[in-house]
């Protein structure tokens, strides 16, 4: 009556002051059920298939972070071995600690055998 419009499901009173009713007539059709359950079925695929894609990220970054932690853990390694064949190559006299801690001495064949020991690591540790 005010010149605002209301749409319900069930008819005011025609009596009403004022009041305007007309009736619409709906067109509805019946739930395609397979169709629903279709639908359902293709979303719950587009899901699990994003949480495969996404638990397989993630153990690709956990492979690349191990990958690094292993490249970095080589190249500590062969700064260590270089630096140990630098002070072998510079020694004149190269010893070892025996049971007791005392230092024995190696001759020039166990010196060289040692070198070439070092040599090997460093050849395994610093080439790709």
């Amino acid at each position: 009556k005010d010149g605002n419009v209301h749409y319900g499901d069930r008819p005011v009173g025609e009596g009403s002051a004022g009041a305007e009713v007309e009736r619409v007539a709906i067109a509805s059709r019946a739930t395609n059920r397979e169709a629903v359950q279709a639908s359902v079925d293709a979303r719950l695929e587009r899901q699990a298939a994003a949480a495969d894609r996404a638990a397989e990220r993630k153990a690709e970054e956990a492979r690349q972070e191990e990958l690094r932690a292993e490249a970095a853990d080589r190249a500590e390694k062969c700064a260590a071995y270089r630096e140990r064949l630098e002070k072998f190559v510079q020694s004149r006299r190269l010893y070892r600690l025996d049971d007791a801690g005392e230092r024995v001495y190696l001759d020039e064949t166990q010196m060289q055998e040692a070198r070439e020991q070092v040599q090997q690591q460093v050849q395994e540790y610093c080439s790709s």
